[in-house]
């Protein structure tokens, strides 16, 4: 080895070691944070079955007809066999609070069935809103001390046993449940307050522990002004405001020189004045009209 290739290894070394990459190499091999949520489905005698999982994420995000999550779970679990049976499930999100995640730890534990399991639960059991949309199969209860649920059906299309003993199941989101706070902090404008105490999971270590730590306070950074304003970021602005009016890209077009700190201030009007005309599509000409109209009140 040349003396060159000799002193970049011996300062690669300095700054990194290599580790053995082994099964579970995102808790065994390495650090990753999760999230921790209880997955609820329906066992077959009717009851619900809550069970811990952090391999779950956003799998499906751009379409609206298809969001969808993924979950990777042991196919002998009760939550593998409720959803292949039913079809359902609801991921519910906690609140970071010890005794919960505690709880957590007693609900996961595999072998148990659902009746075992059940006798530690410590959370209150809500019926699901979906209950008697498909009379077919039963829907899951949710938690009430949940800060977010998503209830989810199982895209059976999509193949889930891709690695023995493993199931990856692709849900898709049919609604999204939040505390009142949290929704009307996601509609109206977010703060270092707005936020839910959510918990970051490292996993299983050691062969006794599971390891959980607190989200510090959340920060925000402002996207730099010399980055403007496009098109997409009023239509993206737009639908977070009110999904239920669409923006041509051309009347977007018309306010993309509004500075972002009053962008939203200047979408609230526009979506205001095209209700008050019954219009469920916002065009270049109605923005016109608007405009026009401005200028006049502004001139009498």
């Amino acid at each position: 080895m040349s003396t060159l290739k000799r002193g970049l290894k011996d300062k690669m070394v300095d700054h990194f070691e290599s580790i053995k990459i082994l099964d579970n190499f995102y808790q065994t091999s390495s650090f990753f944070p999760m999230p921790i949520v209880l997955v609820s489905t329906c066992a077959e005698s009717g009851q619900t079955n809550l069970g811990p999982y952090s391999l779950v994420f956003p799998h499906m995000i751009a379409d609206e007809s298809k969001h969808a999550m993924m979950l990777i779970t042991r196919a002998d679990s009760n939550t593998a066999q409720n959803i292949r049976r039913t079809g359902h499930c609801a991921i519910n999100f906690l609140p970071d609070e010890k005794k919960y995640l505690e709880n957590c730890v007693l609900l996961g534990y595999p072998g148990d069935t659902t009746e075992e399991k059940m006798k530690d639960n410590i959370f209150t059991l809500l019926p699901s809103p979906r209950n008697g949309v498909d009379p077919n199969s039963p829907y899951p209860d949710i938690i009430k001390e949940a800060f977010q649920v998503f209830e989810c059906t199982w895209d059976s299309s999509f193949p889930s046993k891709l690695v023995e003993g493993c199931e990856n199941f692709l849900l898709r989101v049919e609604d999204i449940l939040l505390k009142p706070k949290y929704k009307e902090a996601i509609i109206r404008g977010m703060d270092a307050k707005s936020f839910p105490r959510m918990p970051i999971g490292y996993g299983f270590r050691d062969n006794i522990h599971f390891w959980f730590t607190q989200g510090s306070k959340p920060f925000a950074l402002r996207i730099p002004e010399s980055k403007g304003t496009s098109v997409n970021t009023v239509l993206y602005a737009a639908k977070r405001y009110d999904p239920t009016i669409e923006w041509m890209p051309e009347a977007a077009e018309k306010i993309v020189r509004v500075p972002r700190l009053f962008l939203k201030r200047a979408i609230a009007g526009i979506v205001d004045e095209a209700k008050k005309k019954g219009l469920t599509v916002i065009t270049p000409e109605f923005m016109d009209k608007v405009r026009d109209k401005r200028r006049k009140e502004k001139d009498d």
